[in-house]
């Protein structure tokens, strides 16, 4: 089973990892994959307290707490697992950034991005669709650059939606 799931993950890889010969999929990809990186997760939280549903004087604390908890989480998986970008292992692979570390497992622009949206699903349930997408193509473009498989991003997503609902169910 084991070997399936690495052979899907190779080939899913490869036909992503192909956009990049698409000059606006990379021009878009990049961009997208920018937006993970971390610098507009300050608005975001700005929005979650001025427009949230409920609970608003709590969402900052929750937020903090949950990057709090999703932070070293992060950097002891990705130093434990050390696991190769298939950019530095696959000779057909493109790489289109220079990733910030030398592993993939988990991908923590997808962890982070996931944070977040499931926060927006969380405190303003309306833009959760929005959010969730925007991670999505987040994890994806990693993908497309060349930097993380598709397990990584998988990974990345499950450990951010994990840190966010910890937090609420400490905090609230």
């Amino acid at each position: 089973m084991r070997e399936y799931i690495s052979a899907v993950d190779l080939r899913s890889y490869k036909l992503i990892n192909q956009l990049q010969e698409r000059a606006v999929a990379l021009r878009l990809f990049s961009l997208l994959s920018r937006t993970g990186d971390g610098h507009l997760y300050a608005l975001a939280l700005a929005v979650l307290y001025l427009f949230g549903d409920r609970y608003e004087e709590r969402v900052l604390a929750v937020a903090v707490l949950a990057f709090a908890l999703e932070l070293p989480a992060f950097f002891l998986l990705k130093n434990s697992i050390r696991r190769d970008r298939p950019c530095d292992v696959l000779s057909t692979s493109r790489k289109a950034v220079q990733p910030s570390d030398k592993f993939s497992m988990p991908s923590g622009h997808t962890s982070a991005a996931f944070l977040v949206a499931t926060l927006v699903f969380i405190f303003a349930e309306p833009m959760a669709e929005v959010a969730f997408l925007w991670a999505s193509l987040v994890g994806m473009s990693r993908v497309v650059l060349g930097v993380h498989y598709p397990s990584d991003v998988v990974a990345g997503a499950l450990l951010g939606i994990i840190c966010a609902v910890t937090s609420v169910e400490i905090i609230l």
